[in-house]
């Protein structure tokens, strides 16, 4: 026991010096993951990143450097860190595997937010459904389906299957088809057909609009009508 209060001192002034040093390094640590961390968010912005990708980011990065200065500091004042290193590493294994759907839905939003093949307000058709692109999230797209139904699409499911946007481009085909008896006029109908295309205001004059038979039916000619619009008239000429 006298020994034990001889050394006290010196017992002391060591870990005192541990725990100084651990706390200027959690310190110091944490202050840097949140300066790397901004840097990193303010340079994905520049690079016109989604900013809920880019503030995912920014956070993973901060958790990720600040993991690694509370080993360092624990490391600091004397506790074997090898075996923390190792919990933590089978901990996440096992989260990985509980998790592999949603991590891959991750990745796939990841893919969708960086390539960027549709965003909000476009009107596409991912997994077999159609609908207007509201929000493209980290972890599903969220779409407004034409009859006003709000449709969540996991984004792993998005990624594998094909990608239809009708709005990407600023001209859109509208092919709609009528038929006409066999004893009609098939010039006078192509002509009334013309004549009702070039006179919406909808209708662009470049490309021009087309008419013309497509099919010699059991009781009817049909007739092909392509006209051009905008993407937001598209609708209402189809069903005009």
């Amino acid at each position: 026991m006298e020994e034990f209060m001889v050394k006290l001192p010196d017992y002391l002034v060591s870990y005192g010096l541990r725990i100084i040093a651990a706390v200027v390094i959690f310190v110091v640590g944490r202050w840097v993951a949140r300066l790397v961390s901004r840097l990193v968010e303010k340079v994905l912005i520049k690079a016109n990143v989604e900013a809920a990708l880019s503030g995912f980011l920014r956070k993973l990065c901060f958790f990720l450097i600040l993991a690694f200065v509370i080993i360092a500091a624990v490391d600091k004042v004397g506790i074997q860190t090898t075996s923390l290193v190792a919990v933590i590493g089978a901990a996440g294994l096992a989260i990985g595997f509980a998790l592999q759907g949603s991590l891959s839905n991750f990745a796939a939003g990841v893919m969708i937010l960086i390539f960027k093949p549709f965003k909000a307000g476009d009107f596409v058709e991912v997994a077999g459904t159609l609908g207007s692109v509201r929000e493209v999230g980290i972890f599903n797209t969220v779409l407004n389906h034409p009859d006003n139904r709000r449709i969540i699409v996991p984004n792993a499911q998005v990624t594998s299957a094909k990608i239809t946007n009708f709005t990407a481009i600023d001209k859109r085909r509208v092919d709609m088809t009528f038929g006409i008896s066999y004893d009609d006029d098939i010039r006078k109908a192509k002509d009334i057909l013309m004549g009702l295309m070039k006179s919406d205001p909808r209708v662009l004059k470049d490309p021009a609009p087309l008419v013309a038979v497509s099919e010699l039916g059991d009781s009817s000619v049909n007739l092909v009508v392509r006209p051009w619009c905008k993407p937001d008239d598209y609708w209402g000429i189809f069903s005009t």
